[in-house]
Protein backbone atom coordinates (compact mmCIF):
# COMPACT_ATOMS: atom_id res chain seq x y z
CA UNK A 1 0.00 0.00 0.00
CA UNK A 2 1.44 3.41 -0.90
CA UNK A 3 2.10 5.76 1.99
CA UNK A 4 0.75 9.30 2.00
CA UNK A 5 2.96 12.06 0.74
CA UNK A 6 2.35 15.60 -0.45
CA UNK A 7 4.97 16.42 -3.11
CA UNK A 8 7.10 19.40 -2.29
CA UNK A 9 5.71 19.63 1.25
CA UNK A 10 6.04 16.31 3.13
CA UNK A 11 7.46 12.99 2.01
CA UNK A 12 6.20 9.51 2.85
CA UNK A 13 9.32 9.03 4.97
CA UNK A 14 8.59 12.15 7.00
CA UNK A 15 5.00 11.11 7.60
CA UNK A 16 6.07 7.62 8.59
CA UNK A 17 8.41 9.25 11.13
CA UNK A 18 5.42 11.16 12.50
CA UNK A 19 3.44 7.93 12.79
CA UNK A 20 6.37 6.22 14.48
CA UNK A 21 6.41 9.03 17.03
CA UNK A 22 2.78 8.24 17.84
CA UNK A 23 3.50 4.52 18.13
CA UNK A 24 6.47 5.23 20.39
CA UNK A 25 4.20 6.97 22.89
CA UNK A 26 1.45 4.34 22.76
CA UNK A 27 1.11 2.50 26.07
CA UNK A 28 1.38 -1.30 26.38
CA UNK A 29 -2.40 -1.61 26.83
CA UNK A 30 -2.98 0.18 23.51
CA UNK A 31 -3.97 3.59 24.89
CA UNK A 32 -2.51 6.57 23.04
CA UNK A 33 -2.00 9.54 25.39
CA UNK A 34 -1.51 13.07 24.17
CA UNK A 35 2.12 12.85 25.29
CA UNK A 36 4.13 10.73 27.75
CA UNK A 37 2.64 11.05 31.20
CA UNK A 38 -0.39 12.90 29.83
CA UNK A 39 -3.99 11.91 29.59
CA UNK A 40 -5.86 10.33 26.70
CA UNK A 41 -9.37 10.88 25.45
CA UNK A 42 -11.11 8.37 23.18
CA UNK A 43 -11.68 10.89 20.34
CA UNK A 44 -8.03 11.80 19.89
CA UNK A 45 -7.07 8.21 20.63
CA UNK A 46 -9.13 7.13 17.59
CA UNK A 47 -7.66 9.95 15.50
CA UNK A 48 -4.20 8.61 16.29
CA UNK A 49 -5.27 5.03 15.50
CA UNK A 50 -6.45 6.09 12.04
CA UNK A 51 -3.15 7.84 11.39
CA UNK A 52 -1.26 4.72 12.43
CA UNK A 53 -3.32 2.60 10.04
CA UNK A 54 -2.70 4.75 6.96
CA UNK A 55 1.05 4.63 7.57
CA UNK A 56 1.21 0.84 7.83
CA UNK A 57 1.15 0.51 11.63
CA UNK A 58 -1.84 -1.82 11.58
CA UNK A 59 -0.88 -3.81 14.68
CA UNK A 60 -0.60 -0.63 16.72
CA UNK A 61 -3.89 0.66 15.32
CA UNK A 62 -5.67 -2.56 16.24
CA UNK A 63 -4.16 -2.43 19.73
CA UNK A 64 -5.74 1.01 20.07
CA UNK A 65 -9.16 -0.39 19.15
CA UNK A 66 -8.65 -3.25 21.59
CA UNK A 67 -8.16 -0.62 24.29
CA UNK A 68 -11.54 0.83 23.37
CA UNK A 69 -13.12 -2.61 23.58
CA UNK A 70 -11.52 -3.32 26.96
CA UNK A 71 -12.45 0.01 28.55
CA UNK A 72 -15.99 0.50 27.21
CA UNK A 73 -18.55 0.68 30.00
CA UNK A 74 -21.75 -1.41 30.03
CA UNK A 75 -23.65 1.73 29.01
CA UNK A 76 -21.67 1.89 25.75
CA UNK A 77 -19.71 4.96 26.81
CA UNK A 78 -16.19 5.91 27.74
CA UNK A 79 -15.15 8.55 30.21
CA UNK A 80 -13.83 11.83 28.87
CA UNK A 81 -10.19 11.56 30.03
CA UNK A 82 -8.00 8.68 31.18
CA UNK A 83 -4.64 8.96 32.87
CA UNK A 84 -2.82 5.65 32.69
CA UNK A 85 -5.24 3.02 33.98
CA UNK A 86 -7.31 5.53 35.94
CA UNK A 87 -10.16 7.85 35.04
CA UNK A 88 -9.14 11.52 35.15
CA UNK A 89 -12.42 13.13 34.03
CA UNK A 90 -15.48 10.92 34.53
CA UNK A 91 -18.06 12.74 32.40
CA UNK A 92 -19.29 11.23 29.14
CA UNK A 93 -18.90 13.38 26.00
CA UNK A 94 -21.30 12.27 23.25
CA UNK A 95 -18.99 13.22 20.37
CA UNK A 96 -16.06 11.41 22.00
CA UNK A 97 -18.18 8.27 22.39
CA UNK A 98 -19.54 8.39 18.84
CA UNK A 99 -16.12 8.74 17.22
CA UNK A 100 -15.38 5.05 17.73
CA UNK A 101 -17.67 4.39 14.76
CA UNK A 102 -15.58 6.63 12.51
CA UNK A 103 -12.42 4.79 13.51
CA UNK A 104 -13.87 1.33 12.96
CA UNK A 105 -15.28 2.25 9.54
CA UNK A 106 -11.93 3.79 8.62
CA UNK A 107 -10.20 0.55 9.63
CA UNK A 108 -12.65 -1.47 7.53
CA UNK A 109 -11.85 0.68 4.50
CA UNK A 110 -8.15 0.14 5.17
CA UNK A 111 -8.16 -3.62 5.73
CA UNK A 112 -11.53 -5.20 4.84
CA UNK A 113 -10.87 -7.41 7.85
CA UNK A 114 -14.34 -8.80 8.56
CA UNK A 115 -13.26 -10.55 11.75
CA UNK A 116 -12.02 -7.28 13.24
CA UNK A 117 -15.14 -5.43 12.13
CA UNK A 118 -17.51 -8.04 13.51
CA UNK A 119 -15.66 -7.98 16.84
CA UNK A 120 -15.99 -4.20 16.99
CA UNK A 121 -19.62 -4.01 15.88
CA UNK A 122 -21.07 -4.48 19.40
CA UNK A 123 -18.74 -1.70 20.60
CA UNK A 124 -20.01 0.67 17.91
CA UNK A 125 -23.65 -0.29 18.33
CA UNK A 126 -23.72 0.29 22.08
CA UNK A 127 -21.74 3.53 21.73
CA UNK A 128 -24.17 4.96 19.18
CA UNK A 129 -27.19 3.91 21.23
CA UNK A 130 -25.67 5.74 24.22
CA UNK A 131 -25.19 8.86 22.11
CA UNK A 132 -28.67 8.84 20.62
CA UNK A 133 -30.19 8.66 24.07
CA UNK A 134 -28.97 12.26 24.34
CA UNK A 135 -30.87 13.42 21.25
CA UNK A 136 -33.58 16.01 21.83
CA UNK A 137 -36.98 15.88 20.09
CA UNK A 138 -35.78 18.70 17.80
CA UNK A 139 -32.74 16.67 16.74
CA UNK A 140 -29.60 18.13 18.33
CA UNK A 141 -27.57 15.94 20.68
CA UNK A 142 -26.78 17.14 24.18
CA UNK A 143 -23.03 17.26 24.42
CA UNK A 144 -22.41 15.18 27.57
CA UNK A 145 -23.68 13.36 30.64
CA UNK A 146 -22.48 13.90 34.17
CA UNK A 147 -20.97 10.85 35.91
CA UNK A 148 -24.35 10.21 37.60
CA UNK A 149 -26.02 10.00 34.19
CA UNK A 150 -27.67 13.42 34.27
CA UNK A 151 -27.41 15.13 30.87
CA UNK A 152 -25.88 18.56 30.49
CA UNK A 153 -28.21 21.33 29.44
CA UNK A 154 -26.94 22.23 25.97
CA UNK A 155 -25.65 20.93 22.64
CA UNK A 156 -22.57 21.97 20.65
CA UNK A 157 -22.47 22.63 16.92
CA UNK A 158 -19.01 21.08 16.43
CA UNK A 159 -19.88 18.00 18.45
CA UNK A 160 -23.21 17.46 16.69
CA UNK A 161 -21.56 17.91 13.28
CA UNK A 162 -18.92 15.31 14.11
CA UNK A 163 -21.59 12.95 15.45
CA UNK A 164 -23.39 13.20 12.10
CA UNK A 165 -20.28 11.85 10.39
CA UNK A 166 -19.84 9.13 13.00
CA UNK A 167 -23.49 8.13 12.63
CA UNK A 168 -23.03 7.71 8.89
CA UNK A 169 -20.01 5.51 9.58
CA UNK A 170 -22.02 3.44 12.05
CA UNK A 171 -24.88 3.02 9.58
CA UNK A 172 -22.41 1.94 6.88
CA UNK A 173 -20.89 -0.61 9.25
CA UNK A 174 -24.29 -2.01 10.11
CA UNK A 175 -25.25 -2.33 6.45
CA UNK A 176 -21.94 -4.04 5.66
CA UNK A 177 -22.50 -6.59 8.41
CA UNK A 178 -26.24 -7.08 7.84
CA UNK A 179 -27.36 -5.11 10.89
CA UNK A 180 -29.45 -2.34 9.44
CA UNK A 181 -30.62 0.33 11.88
CA UNK A 182 -33.34 2.46 10.27
CA UNK A 183 -33.83 4.24 13.60
CA UNK A 184 -30.26 5.54 13.32
CA UNK A 185 -30.99 6.82 9.81
CA UNK A 186 -33.95 8.82 11.09
CA UNK A 187 -31.92 10.17 14.00
CA UNK A 188 -29.20 11.20 11.55
CA UNK A 189 -31.73 13.00 9.36
CA UNK A 190 -33.05 15.00 12.32
CA UNK A 191 -29.57 15.82 13.60
CA UNK A 192 -28.31 16.87 10.16
CA UNK A 193 -31.32 19.12 9.66
CA UNK A 194 -30.70 20.94 12.94
CA UNK A 195 -27.00 21.41 12.14
CA UNK A 196 -27.82 22.75 8.68
CA UNK A 197 -30.58 25.11 9.78
CA UNK A 198 -29.39 26.00 13.30
CA UNK A 199 -32.70 27.02 14.85
CA UNK A 200 -32.51 29.50 17.71
CA UNK A 201 -31.30 27.91 20.91
CA UNK A 202 -30.20 24.63 19.37
CA UNK A 203 -26.51 25.12 20.13
CA UNK A 204 -24.51 26.93 22.76
CA UNK A 205 -22.85 30.03 21.27
CA UNK A 206 -19.27 29.07 20.48
CA UNK A 207 -18.58 31.40 17.56
CA UNK A 208 -15.10 32.15 18.89
CA UNK A 209 -13.96 28.60 18.15
CA UNK A 210 -12.71 27.77 14.67
CA UNK A 211 -14.23 24.30 14.77
CA UNK A 212 -17.74 25.76 14.81
CA UNK A 213 -16.80 27.50 11.56
CA UNK A 214 -15.39 24.62 9.52
CA UNK A 215 -16.82 21.46 11.09
CA UNK A 216 -20.20 21.48 9.31
CA UNK A 217 -18.19 21.38 6.07
CA UNK A 218 -15.68 18.81 7.30
CA UNK A 219 -18.53 16.57 8.48
CA UNK A 220 -20.16 16.70 5.04
CA UNK A 221 -23.29 18.59 6.09
CA UNK A 222 -22.58 21.60 3.89
CA UNK A 223 -21.16 20.97 0.43
CA UNK A 224 -20.45 22.48 -2.97
CA UNK A 225 -20.90 26.19 -3.52
CA UNK A 226 -22.67 26.55 -0.17
CA UNK A 227 -19.61 25.14 1.58
CA UNK A 228 -17.28 27.47 -0.30
CA UNK A 229 -19.42 30.48 0.64
CA UNK A 230 -19.56 29.35 4.23
CA UNK A 231 -15.79 28.91 4.49
CA UNK A 232 -15.16 32.25 2.80
CA UNK A 233 -17.60 34.02 5.08
CA UNK A 234 -15.99 32.76 8.27
CA UNK A 235 -12.33 32.72 7.30
CA UNK A 236 -11.19 36.21 8.31
CA UNK A 237 -11.13 35.87 12.12
CA UNK A 238 -9.50 32.44 12.09
CA UNK A 239 -7.03 32.00 9.23
CA UNK A 240 -3.70 33.80 9.74
CA UNK A 241 -2.09 33.98 6.32
CA UNK A 242 1.12 32.00 6.09
CA UNK A 243 0.73 30.71 9.67
CA UNK A 244 -2.39 28.58 10.09
CA UNK A 245 -5.76 28.53 11.81
CA UNK A 246 -6.39 30.06 15.22
CA UNK A 247 -8.10 27.82 17.73
CA UNK A 248 -10.19 30.79 18.88
CA UNK A 249 -10.79 34.00 16.97
CA UNK A 250 -9.58 36.46 19.60
CA UNK A 251 -6.28 34.76 20.43
CA UNK A 252 -3.25 34.61 18.08
CA UNK A 253 -2.76 30.91 18.88
CA UNK A 254 -2.41 28.82 15.74
CA UNK A 255 -2.77 25.07 16.23
CA UNK A 256 -1.62 22.16 14.12
CA UNK A 257 -4.81 20.15 14.47
CA UNK A 258 -7.23 22.94 13.58
CA UNK A 259 -5.08 23.96 10.62
CA UNK A 260 -5.01 20.43 9.19
CA UNK A 261 -8.69 19.74 9.88
CA UNK A 262 -9.55 23.00 8.17
CA UNK A 263 -7.39 21.94 5.21
CA UNK A 264 -9.55 18.83 4.88
CA UNK A 265 -12.70 20.96 5.08
CA UNK A 266 -11.46 23.07 2.16
CA UNK A 267 -10.58 19.91 0.26
CA UNK A 268 -14.07 18.54 0.90
CA UNK A 269 -15.52 21.79 -0.45
CA UNK A 270 -13.44 21.47 -3.63
CA UNK A 271 -10.88 24.18 -2.89
CA UNK A 272 -7.67 22.20 -3.33
CA UNK A 273 -5.42 25.25 -3.42
CA UNK A 274 -6.54 26.53 -0.02
CA UNK A 275 -6.22 23.02 1.40
CA UNK A 276 -2.62 22.82 0.22
CA UNK A 277 -1.85 26.26 1.62
CA UNK A 278 -3.16 25.36 5.07
CA UNK A 279 -1.37 22.03 5.09
CA UNK A 280 1.85 23.78 4.08
CA UNK A 281 1.51 26.35 6.87
CA UNK A 282 1.11 23.57 9.44
CA UNK A 283 4.58 22.24 8.64
CA UNK A 284 6.16 25.18 10.47
CA UNK A 285 5.02 23.41 13.66
CA UNK A 286 6.96 20.23 12.85
CA UNK A 287 9.78 19.60 15.31
CA UNK A 288 12.05 16.74 16.32
CA UNK A 289 11.48 13.21 15.01
CA UNK A 290 8.38 14.16 13.05
CA UNK A 291 6.40 15.35 16.04
CA UNK A 292 4.21 18.43 15.91
CA UNK A 293 3.68 21.21 18.39
CA UNK A 294 0.15 21.60 19.66
CA UNK A 295 0.27 25.27 18.74
CA UNK A 296 2.25 28.48 18.39
CA UNK A 297 1.41 32.02 19.51
CA UNK A 298 2.13 34.80 17.03
CA UNK A 299 3.89 37.11 16.43
CA UNK A 300 6.24 35.88 19.17
CA UNK A 301 6.51 32.38 17.67
CA UNK A 302 6.43 30.84 21.14
CA UNK A 303 4.90 27.39 21.43
CA UNK A 304 1.89 26.99 23.72
CA UNK A 305 1.59 24.99 25.86
CA UNK A 306 5.35 25.40 26.17
CA UNK A 307 7.09 22.86 23.87
CA UNK A 308 4.04 20.58 24.01
CA UNK A 309 4.01 18.03 21.18
CA UNK A 310 0.89 15.90 20.89
CA UNK A 311 0.03 12.63 19.22
CA UNK A 312 -3.27 14.03 17.96
CA UNK A 313 -1.46 16.91 16.24
CA UNK A 314 0.76 14.50 14.34
CA UNK A 315 -2.31 12.39 13.55
CA UNK A 316 -4.15 15.38 12.05
CA UNK A 317 -1.17 16.06 9.78
CA UNK A 318 -1.06 12.45 8.60
CA UNK A 319 -4.80 12.28 7.90
CA UNK A 320 -4.68 15.57 6.00
CA UNK A 321 -1.74 14.27 3.95
CA UNK A 322 -3.67 11.11 3.17
CA UNK A 323 -6.69 13.12 2.08
CA UNK A 324 -4.55 15.35 -0.15
CA UNK A 325 -2.59 12.49 -1.68
CA UNK A 326 -5.37 9.94 -1.97
CA UNK A 327 -2.86 7.29 -0.96
CA UNK A 328 -4.88 4.94 1.24
CA UNK A 329 -8.23 3.22 0.65
CA UNK A 330 -9.64 5.44 3.41
CA UNK A 331 -8.20 8.70 2.06
CA UNK A 332 -11.62 10.03 1.04
CA UNK A 333 -13.46 9.34 4.27
CA UNK A 334 -13.48 12.98 5.36
CA UNK A 335 -13.56 14.55 1.91
CA UNK A 336 -15.62 12.25 -0.33
CA UNK A 337 -17.53 10.31 2.40
CA UNK A 338 -16.17 7.01 1.11
CA UNK A 339 -18.77 4.28 1.47
CA UNK A 340 -21.14 6.37 3.57
CA UNK A 341 -24.92 6.42 3.08
CA UNK A 342 -26.77 9.50 1.96
CA UNK A 343 -28.60 11.47 4.62
CA UNK A 344 -32.38 11.27 4.41
CA UNK A 345 -33.85 14.67 3.57
CA UNK A 346 -36.49 15.98 5.94
CA UNK A 347 -38.13 18.17 3.30
CA UNK A 348 -37.59 21.31 5.33
CA UNK A 349 -35.72 24.26 3.79
CA UNK A 350 -32.01 24.51 4.46
CA UNK A 351 -30.33 27.90 4.75
CA UNK A 352 -26.69 28.89 4.42
CA UNK A 353 -24.83 28.78 7.72
CA UNK A 354 -23.33 32.24 7.30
Amino acid sequence: MPLPDVPGITTAHQLRDSAASIAEWQLPDGMIPWFPGGHADPWNHVEAAMALAVTGHLDEAEAAYQWLLATQLPTGAWHHYYLGNKVEDPKFDANVVAYAATGVWHHWLMTHDRGFTEAMWPVVESAIDFVLDLQTPRGEIIWARHPDGTPWSYALLTGSSSICHSLRCAIALGEELGHERPDWELSLASLAHVVRTQPAGAFAPKDRWAMDWYYPVLAGLVAGDTALRHLAGGREPFAMAGLGVRCVSDRPWVTTAETCECAMAYLAAGDHASAVDLYTWAQAMRVDEGRYLTGVVHPSGVSFPDRERTTYSAAAVILAADALSGASPAAGLFTHRTGLPEIIETGAPVRDLD
